[in-house]
Parts: structure tokens; sequence; C-alpha cells
């Protein structure tokens, strides 16, 4: 069976760690979100027809022409015309029945096989707020109708974006959107007033539409570690419950590690530090002396120097954190914190939330960073510096 990945798209709202590369190489767990679904895939499918078009060489380097037994095939969307016209770039690829699905939300393997068990068929998820997503309208095991993001949705069950369809289904002639685009919803559409759509339930999708979204990807697959020391901890350490510390990485003396925490290789953590999950720690990053970090993504080729705290965050790559850099992650009145996206004020819906670091940041010594505040690509603070506004 041949599946078709969605990874053309610029990721606008996962800005700013999606200018320097596309979305589906964005890490968990020192893993790009691309790789990720592949391993799900594997042994579901010999093919993966991947459309690129947003840095796609990038994804093209890091994946190659092959992944475990998977042929990978590349189409290029070389004009954002949306996802129906992404899909049809691979039609002359596949020759009866296909899987399609995103490139930057998070699968299951489990889910996957219980879509894959009706046909044509379409993955839904429960949501608590349906009105961010597609939503649909079924009728015992079918889908009668998709909505997208309404304002008073009639049901919780949203579209995750995976389906299980026909290549037929590209005879359907469709029309450009409100905002330009092709729909591939639009194609949905048309079969369900055709034929019936059966419906699978997912227990664990995750998607990942804005960055704070990754967090609870990271904290979903930390969950599933189990405790492995493959580097070099020192007298006086303490590590407590599912610890990853991978090869070349040194835990330095007085450091109290708490799991679910993956630390990847060539690190330097401490000395006494305080590592709480569920935070993944990526390859080569160095961790300096007392700094405390917790529920957090930082990416590899990192420094958090001396006396920093760091919470409920994603750090990008190749970041440097001056020594006391603090990130306050909540407000004094306890409300969820928002943040900036395409201009607009959006709520996380987390009492708890730090940054997000673009890469290559450098923060200079005693830097404050306000809950929600985001810092792009390349840019620094002054020492003592308070970031009350995203940088850009």
């Amino acid at each position: 069976m041949i599946a078709i990945i969605l990874a053309a798209g610029k990721g606008i709202r996962m800005q700013p760690l999606s200018l320097t590369k596309p979305k589906p190489l964005l890490k968990i767990n020192n893993k790009s979100v691309l790789e990720h679904n592949l391993e799900q895939l594997n042994g579901l499918v010999n093919e993966v027809i991947l459309v690129i078009g947003y840095k796609g060489e990038m994804i093209k380097n890091l994946i190659g022409d092959k992944f475990k037994n998977i042929k990978i095939r590349y189409v290029w969307q070389k004009k954002h015309l949306g996802t129906g016209d992404a899909a049809k770039k691979a039609m002359p690829y596949i020759k009866d029945r296909f899987i399609l699905m995103n490139g930057d939300d998070l699968y299951e393997k489990n889910d996957i096989k219980n879509c894959l068990k009706k046909f044509p068929s379409i993955l839904l998820a429960k949501s608590k707020n349906p009105e961010s997503f597609g939503v649909a309208i079924t009728s015992e095991n079918y889908v009668e109708n998709l909505a997208e993001k309404p304002k008073s949705p009639t049901s919780n069950l949203v579209n995750t974006g995976f389906y299980f369809l026909d290549k037929s289904i590209f005879n359907f002639k469709i029309k450009k959107s409100k905002r330009g685009e092709y729909e591939f919803t639009d194609y949905i559409k048309k079969l369900i007033r055709k034929e019936k759509l059966y419906f699978g339930l997912a227990k664990n999708w995750i998607p990942l539409s804005c960055s704070h979204n990754l967090l609870d990807a990271n904290e979903f697959l930390l969950k599933k570690i189990k405790k492995k020391i493959l580097g070099k901890v020192e007298k006086n350490c303490e590590i407590k419950g599912d610890v990853i510390i991978e090869k070349g990485t040194i835990i330095k003396n007085g450091s109290y590690i708490e799991g679910p925490v993956y630390i990847g290789k060539n690190c330097e953590i401490g000395p006494n530090c305080h590592i709480r999950g569920a935070t993944s720690i990526n390859d080569n990053c160095h961790i300096s002396q007392a700094v405390e970090i917790k529920n957090s993504i930082i990416g590899s080729n990192s420094k958090i120097c001396h006396l920093s705290y760091v919470g409920d965050s994603i750090i990008g790559e190749y970041c440097n954190l001056g020594g006391g850099t603090i990130v306050a992650n909540l407000r004094h009145d306890r409300e969820t914190i928002k943040v900036i996206i395409k201009k607009k004020k959006v709520d996380t819906g987390k009492r708890k939330f730090g940054t997000v670091l673009g890469d290559k940041v450098k923060t200079g010594i005693g830097t404050l960073i306000y809950p929600g505040r985001k810092i792009w690509p390349q840019k620094t603070t002054l020492p003592g510096e308070i970031v009350k506004e995203d940088i850009l």
C-alpha cells in the first residue's frame, strides 16, 4: 500500500520554530515529527509519497529515499494551492487504495490500524475545542458531513486529516475556497454525497497546530520511555523515574533528574542541575551550573548557562541563554497564557507556559522573559532586558 504525507506547508502558526525548518522536521524526543509518523507506518505500507514544498530539500536530506522498510518518493508542490492540490500531485503514482495524512500532526500505529479496517474511511478524534478543527457530523459508523471550524459545533468529533481512500476520489471536481486554495475536505464532501464514509476513532492523535502543542506531544511520548543510562553519571547525583541518558553525555556532581526525561548524546549537564519531567534535551547541549529545567524541549547544540530557569518552554537549536536568564511561566491571576499568532491573541489553554525561542537566539545575562513571549531566530537581548513583547 502507498501512503501520501502532506509536508509542503509553511507552518506559519508554528513560528518562530518553522522559520528555519519545515514544520514536519521539528523535533520531539530528539526525533522529527515526520520520523515519528514514518515509524508508525512501517510495516503497514511499502511506499510513502512525501509532498514537499517549503524548505523541501531539508526533508529530502534527512529522510533520503528509504526509511526502514519503506520506499520514499518525493513530489513537489511549488505553489501553495491547498491540501487538495497537494494530494492530487501524487495521483500519477497511486494505483487504487491509498492512505493520506498530514505530515505535521502526531499519529499512532494502533489508531491507523483501526482506521484501515474499514473502507473508505476517515480517522476522527474527540476534542475539547472542536471549534478549532473540522467537525464531523456522524450517524452510527458513518460520516454525514464536515463543517470547517464552526462557531457553534454540534459534535466533539474532529477530522484528524487521516484518510483511507480510493484514487477515484480525484475524479470529483472541486473549486477554490474563499482563501484561494483547493481544500481536500471538499473532495471528502463530494464523496459523502455519493457513498458511505466510515470512520475510526483515534485515541492518541496529537494535533500540532501551534508551537505550544509540541509540549503535549513531548509529554505523550515521554510517558512511553523506560529508564536507560548509557552516559556517565558522577557521584552524588539522583536519577529518579524513567530517564534516558544517551552515550557521550555526562551528568555532573549534585544534579537531580526526575523523569520522564530524555537527554540526548554528548550533552553536559551540571553540576547541581535540577531537570524535571516532562523534558527532552536534544544532542550536544550544555546545561550549566545550578540550572533548573521543567517540562520543556531544548533544541540540539543549545547552551543554558548558570543560574537560569526554563519552564514549560521550547528552545530552538544553537541557542545560548546567558547566565541568570529566567523564563516566567505563570500569571499572577492564574489565567491561561495567551500568545500572539498571525497578529491575533490566541489562548493556549495552558495555565503554565513559558517561551518559544527560534534557532540561534542569544539572551544577555539576567534576561527576564514574560509568559507566552516568543523570540525570532538569531535575535538577541541585552543584559538585564525584560521581554514583555515578542521580539521579531
